[in-house]
């Protein structure tokens, strides 16, 4: 019965994103990829792919072009979804944007602080996040207006009034409120979610909760040696999660990555983050295990967002499908770093999705 009702008003868009979802690459074009010499070649080689001649009427290619080219094309996908979608569909993915405009609207306000030109900014924001009111902003000259501007022209509004004020915006460091905000998004979406009923809430629940944890591991572990103290590094943390509350509890005391790798052996599918096998971490600096396992965190979200597609109506697909195809984007711009800068012995250290 759920899905007669759900195919009413969401079934075309449902079919549309799953036939989006056949176009991402497999590990064969990944294959063909890796093979080539110079981005000329790549760019033959993604001709015979969904991506078309999306390339076609560049002169030059560099790897920034293609990356670029490759998101506005995501864009123009999502913007179809979106233009179609009704309540609550539209809503959803309403939120979907948001971890985007928080990004944008944290990069104009150090724009803002720094006394830079905010309008250059605006070249640099993330599409996906880009609202009406954002070039208003850029007219905002000291931080006072800048916040009072976000209160009043962006869906952000109650992240900041609920968890900032402008004084802060000033005092605090960057990454804080970066942190501070998205803590209350997620939460936010959490909730809404929750609303949708199953199977979506179940499915988006599931990414939240990993969304959460990882980014309470990467806020342990970025604050070791910092000036954070460890209340505020405990106010950081999402409050949904598979860590909260005891692994969140564990994490705000911990004082090396070791009891971090302690916290996340309660909860199976972390362990492998931490992985001393030869090769695992105590093999490698502290740069290259946030690396490794900044890989680790990827490869999971991954196999994530793949398993939402085995679910019928629900909106969980939505979410996976930009997930899956914003990492495709990273792996090509990989690839094309690795045959610019010549690095073949490295070109094959991409995360695969098909």
């Amino acid at each position: 019965m759920e899905g007669l009702f759900f195919n009413v008003n969401n079934g075309f868009l449902e079919s549309i994103v799953r036939g989006y979802k056949a176009g991402i690459l497999t590990q064969s074009h990944y294959a063909s990829l890796t093979q080539c010499e110079t981005s000329e070649d790549l760019k033959t080689q993604l001709s015979a792919t969904d991506y078309g001649n999306f390339l076609a009427n560049e002169a030059s290619l560099t790897t920034t072009i293609i990356s670029d080219r490759a998101t506005q094309l995501l864009v123009d996908q999502f913007n179809f979804l979106r233009s179609n979608a009704v309540e609550p569909l539209s809503k959803f993915l309403d939120y979907l944007t948001y971890s985007y405009m928080i990004d944008n609207v944290v990069l104009l306000i150090t724009g803002t602080l720094h006394e830079r030109d905010t309008h250059e900014l605006l070249e640099r924001c993330h599409p996906l996040g880009v609202f009406e009111s954002m070039p208003a902003l850029c007219v905002a000259t000291n931080v006072e207006e800048l916040y009072q501007s976000v209160l009043v022209e962006t869906p952000l509004a109650p992240y900041f009034r609920n968890c900032l004020s402008a004084a802060d915006l000033d005092d605090l460091n960057i990454e804080i409120i970066r942190n501070t905000i998205y803590k209350a998004y997620l939460e936010d979406f959490y909730e809404f979610v929750g609303t949708l009923g199953s199977p979506t809430s179940d499915v988006m629940r599931t990414i939240l909760s990993f969304e959460a944890d990882r980014r309470t591991i990467n806020i342990t572990i970025n604050s070791f040696g910092t000036e954070l103290t460890k209340e505020q590094r405990a106010k950081l943390f999402p409050a949904i999660g598979r860590l909260f509350p005891d692994g969140n509890n564990a994490l705000a005391k911990a004082d090396d990555i070791e009891q971090v790798r302690l916290v996340c052996e309660s909860i199976p599918e972390y362990r492998s983050f931490f992985d001393n096998s030869p090769g695992g971490t105590q093999d490698l600096g502290e740069l290259g295990m946030a690396a490794q396992l900044e890989d680790r965190f990827f490869r999971t979200e991954v196999r994530l967002n793949k398993e939402a597609f085995l679910q019928q109506f629900q909106y969980g697909v939505f979410y996976s499908y930009v997930k899956l195809k914003e990492q495709e984007i990273r792996n090509l711009t990989w690839i094309a770093e690795c045959i610019a800068q010549d690095a073949r012995d490295r070109i094959n250290d991409y995360i695969p999705i098909f």
